[in-house]
């Protein structure tokens, strides 16, 4: 069922997940083809906004902060899933990979790859505070519109 708690917790997740994409941009190669980047992940934190930190909202403030972080946690292993999925059906079309088993091995590769590329202090200080954020703001929203 819809509530503020829910909305407001899907709007900033979604909002962490663009901000945070723009913050690993520059992390890249020039040459990189970023195509929906951004878009893409600002979907996933609207998901997770919406299906983690919203459901849970309504328990206290130091539940909120653990939600922000647990929402923040799933944006970005969904969102390294995605992108390494993406990256591994890309590749397999260019006949990249052997068999489907090393082709899904890929996936799980790949993600690991990408989640070296996150380990900047921006990026990591931006998740941790916009997942913060989005617990608090996710709970004060379900406090005042019940």
């Amino acid at each position: 069922m819809p509530t503020a708690a829910k909305l407001v917790a899907a709007l900033c997740l979604a909002a962490l997940g663009y901000v945070a994409s723009d913050l690993i941009r520059p992390l890249l190669p020039a040459s990189t083809d970023f195509g929906l980047f951004n878009h893409v992940n600002g979907l996933i934190g609207l998901v997770m906004g919406w299906r983690v930190v919203g459901r849970r909202a309504g328990r206290g403030m130091s539940a909120a902060i653990g939600n922000g972080f647990t929402g923040t946690a799933a944006l970005v292993f969904w969102g390294l899933f995605v992108q390494a999925t993406y990256e591994m059906v890309r590749r397999s079309f260019a006949r990249h990979y052997d068999s489907i088993v090393e082709a899904i091995a890929a996936i799980f590769e790949l993600m690991l790859e990408y989640g070296e590329i996150m380990l900047d202090a921006r990026v990591i200080l931006a998740l941790l505070l916009g997942g913060i954020a989005s617990g608090i703001l996710a709970e004060i929203a379900a406090g005042r519109w019940r």
